[in-house]
């Protein structure tokens, strides 16, 4: 059992009261507690263009506890989004536009992470024609260009380990990897982490080749495969960042070039500088 300490209090008349934390968590009605409670409730917006200007098409507004809301809310988007179709070597099959399980990680690290002293934000999810963006109130605790190294730190820690405990988390700081893990399996173009204002926003970008991203997103994409390699103990080298684009290997001068440009930018570094084409490593390793 979940720890009641946690979820419930005991007044000086004896009657037993919720937690903001039991609240938060399994409340059928944040509206019935503090505007401050409830407005940290979990909402979600689509768009029918590429802007906020744009018309909303679907609404999601939270009303229950996140344990109660997330599992509906994932399949709510699940059943929004466009899906494509993938023709295998035997079968077709249709598949998301987004991998599911990125969705689920980075909204899960935008409730756990959160910060609660924030009134008038909560966490929100936004779907636009060619991307999502999950935002959360609060200052990033590590450079958003860490996200995929640092050791976990929250915020909310009785939060997330009773969301652990319920395993709607793991509570191990691999949701990120996962994220990019999921990211480079589809060659999507490479989630944008940022911090803006008092609030932290994650991009999740629509299939798009190659051809079609920008020279910041291939850098980008070009920093998380070698921080991702390095997290995993292994380097980046010409031959995987080919791979996690998709690149055949008779252009290969196209990844040296997007590695010349992460090096320029200060990104990623040689490995082992008396063996320059051994691979590669983030800048922080």
């Amino acid at each position: 059992m979940l720890e009641a300490d946690n979820l419930i209090q005991a007044d000086v008349g004896g009657y037993w009261n919720i937690t903001n934390l039991g609240a938060i968590l399994f409340a059928k009605r944040l509206s019935d507690f503090s505007p401050s409670l409830a407005r940290k409730a979990i909402r979600f917006v689509s768009y029918d263009g590429l802007s906020r200007a744009d018309t909303v098409t679907h609404r999601f507004e939270g009303q229950k506890g996140y344990a109660t809301s997330f599992t509906a809310l994932i399949e709510y988007i699940d059943g929004l989004m466009p899906h494509n179709e993938f023709i295998g070597k035997a079968f077709r099959e249709e598949r998301s536009l987004y991998p599911a399980i990125a969705i689920r990680e980075l909204v899960v690290n935008a409730l756990i992470h959160q910060d609660m002293t924030i009134k008038g934000a909560g966490p929100l999810v936004e779907m636009f024609k060619d991307r999502l963006e999950i935002t959360n109130p609060g200052k990033p605790l590590v450079q958003p260009e860490r996200f995929l190294d640092f050791p976990p730190r929250s915020r909310n820690e009785a939060l997330a380990a009773l969301m652990r405990r319920m395993r709607l988390c793991e509570e191990q700081g691999t949701g990120i990897d996962k994220v990019i893990v999921a990211v480079e399996l589809h060659q999507l173009p490479p989630p944008n982490f940022r911090s803006e204002g008092d609030a932290i926003r994650i991009d999740l970008y629509a299939p798009r080749r190659f051809a079609e991203m920008t020279q910041q997103e291939r850098v980008r994409a070009c920093y998380q495969h070698a921080a991702l390699k390095y997290v995993s103990g292994q380097k980046m080298t010409n031959s995987t960042l080919r791979e996690r684009f998709g690149i055949e290997p008779q252009n290969a001068a196209q990844a040296s070039t997007i590695i010349r440009q992460a090096m320029k930018d200060g990104l990623i570094k040689v490995a082992d500088p008396t063996a320059p084409r051994s691979g590669y490593y983030p800048f922080w390793a």
